[in-house]
This record gives structure tokens, sequence and C-alpha cells, in this order.
């Protein structure tokens, strides 16, 4: 092999190992800048589950999903069962309930919310959006919760 050879193949090899990283590295960059277009999805009723659900009873809360969107349900009393929009308003984080306080409650910049989804402290600039929650009997069996659009 001459040198003139050599001197091709090694231009050759690192033209295409530098293409190759310069691709390596542009392709995910427009990729997360660009991101696919989900078509949301037409919800109408999501079921949560039993009444006497493992986390609803013990930690007081279950976020589910409604379509593209994430929401609470809480457990304010016996019976009583209430859904809002699992986002706060302030900057999209996903909020908990905190029954110790009584109050929705969102740990990225302490806002909370009280159990009608009203905006009670911290930056949130909106309430939460309130979903209804149905009770349905199942046949023979124990009655399930379902969240609707309010």
């Amino acid at each position: 092999m001459g040198d003139q050879t050599r001197r091709r193949f090694v231009e050759w090899f690192l033209g295409t190992s530098a293409g190759a990283l310069a691709a390596s590295v542009l392709y995910p960059t427009v990729r997360f800048l660009d991101p696919p277009r989900l078509a949301e999805r037409s919800v109408q009723q999501v079921e949560v589950g039993p009444v006497n659900d493992p986390d609803l009873l013990a930690k007081g809360f279950k976020i589910v999903r409604f379509g593209n969107e994430p929401v609470i349900v809480v457990r304010a009393g016996e019976g009583d069962f209430r859904a809002f929009t699992a986002t706060c308003t302030h900057l999209d984080c996903i909020v908990e309930y905190r029954p110790d306080r009584g109050m929705i409650w969102c740990n990225c910049h302490n806002g909370a919310y009280d159990l009608t989804g009203r905006n009670v402290a911290g930056p949130p600039p909106r309430p939460l959006t309130p979903f209804v929650v149905h009770t349905v009997a199942q046949a023979g069996g124990t009655p399930v919760l379902v969240v609707a659009r309010a």
C-alpha cells in the first residue's frame, strides 16, 4: 500500500468518524427540540377502582390517567370522594394530598389547594380543574369509583 492510498484511507476514516459523531449528537438534539405530536384521546370517564382501594384507604388519594392528563382522586371523608387535575397551576408539577393538613399540596414550590380545588397558599395562580366522581355499583361486588369531566 502506498503512502497516497494510506493517506486517503485515514482521511476517509477520520471524515466518516467526524460525520458519525456529528450525526449522533445532532439527531437526538433535533428529536428533543421537536417531539412527536400526540393526539389527545377523547376520554369521557375513567374507572378509578373499588371504593375500598388500598391506595385510597392508606394514602387518602390516588392519581389516575384521564386521557393525556393526570387526575388526583381524594378521599375527603367516609364516602366523600373528590377529583381534580393533578397538575399544579403554577408550573405543572404533580400534586398530592396531605391528609394531616387536609389539603392538596404541590411539593415543587409549596403551593396548596383546599378540598374544593381553590388555591389557598403559595404561588399557584388558579384553582385546580374539578372532575365529577360517581360511585357505580357492580353486580355482586364492591362499588367502583368513576371519574368524569365536570
